[in-house]
């Protein structure tokens, strides 16, 4: 089968990449400096060059909240952008099948938890991540509109916050996890004895593993038609990918103190923004359907953390 694979060199395309080569399909990448998803002409030659059998859309701009706060008309003009030409022109050249992931942030900042596939557009978003989210809510609806309209099997799923290797430890971009991660391993290499974290460390939040994240992806991409039909809606297109539990953000940082060696004293930051106060997916559906997590978090961060020593090795060693 032949994949093009819309966002490769990130971490969630990094772990399908690998999953799609290991299981012998014949993926094709572009770069950004070979590609720019965001420029209609060029992806519409694309497509109809290549012409691809399945389409996969992980191709994304991210960030956490620093990120959104600073750039918002960039998080939702880049998003909207990728996903109108990947989709639109993936149609054009006759794709049958395409999948897009979005995250958990397209629901409401006060949905109930569990968040069901039904808590879409129930409520208001976060507002510090509601550009992003906004782009991501228009990909799911854009796939559930082609196969209305068109009869295409355009599949959405949406997953809670993902870890792993390849992650952004940027200081100002990074999500929660790896922003934790950095935070607390230069505490340790400096000496300080004291690390802040931002907000009351109150909010709950559930931690997907990339690897586990790239197989659930691959499973519902897979699914018997039928099979995927019968627990999907035409206005109700996605289906959730988590790891069924979360835990406090504090509880989350004594994690990583424990893994990177940080034996000082945390400081929540209350003058900072704590986000929505819960983000758990229920996943019910897909474990339904016969998908489980096989990564246990704390395994997890210490892989990732593996991964940032290594890229801090290869860093130290070109400089």
């Amino acid at each position: 089968m032949k994949v093009f694979l819309a966002g490769h060199t990130g971490m969630v395309g990094g772990a399908l990449l690998r999953r799609l080569q290991a299981r012998g399909d014949r993926v094709v990448t572009q770069t950004h400096a070979q590609l720019d998803l965001t420029n209609q002409l060029a992806v519409r030659q694309f497509m109809r060059a290549e012409r691809p059998d399945v389409v996969v859309l992980a191709a994304a701009k991210v960030g956490g909240i620093q990120a959104n706060d600073n750039f918002p008309a960039d998080f939702i003009y880049e998003n909207l952008m990728i996903e109108a030409n990947v989709i639109h022109q993936a149609h054009d050249a006759g794709v049958q099948r395409l999948l897009f992931l979005a995250n958990s942030g397209v629901y409401p900042k006060m949905a109930v938890q569990p968040m069901k596939e039904a808590a879409l557009l129930s409520g208001r978003l976060e507002p510090t991540t509601e550009p992003q989210a906004i782009a991501k809510i228009a990909g799911i609806k854009m796939c559930e509109s082609y196969n209305r309209q068109h009869g295409r099997d355009y599949r959405s799923v949406v997953s809670s916050n993902v870890y792993g290797p390849g992650d952004s430890f940027h200081p100002e971009h990074s999500h929660v996890l790896p922003g934790l991660i950095l935070r607390f391993h230069e505490a340790v290499q400096a000496g300080r004895e004291v690390v802040s974290v931002w907000g009351t460390g109150k909010p709950l939040r559930e931690f997907l593993h990339v690897d586990d994240l790239a197989e659930a992806a691959l499973f519902v991409l897979d699914l018997d038609r039928k099979v995927h039909a019968r627990e999907v809606t035409a206005q109700q297109g996605h289906i959730n990918i988590g790891s069924g539990s979360d835990l406090m953000v504090r509880d989350l940082a004594k994690v990583v103190a424990k893994v990177t060696g940080f034996t000082g004293r945390l400081m929540m930051d209350t003058t900072r923004p704590d986000g929505a106060p819960r983000r758990l997916t229920d996943a019910s559906r897909l474990r339904r359907l016969g998908w489980q997590p096989r990564i246990p978090l704390e395994q997890g961060i210490r892989e990732t953390y593996d991964w940032f020593l290594s890229r801090s090795e290869e860093m130290r060693r070109a400089g």
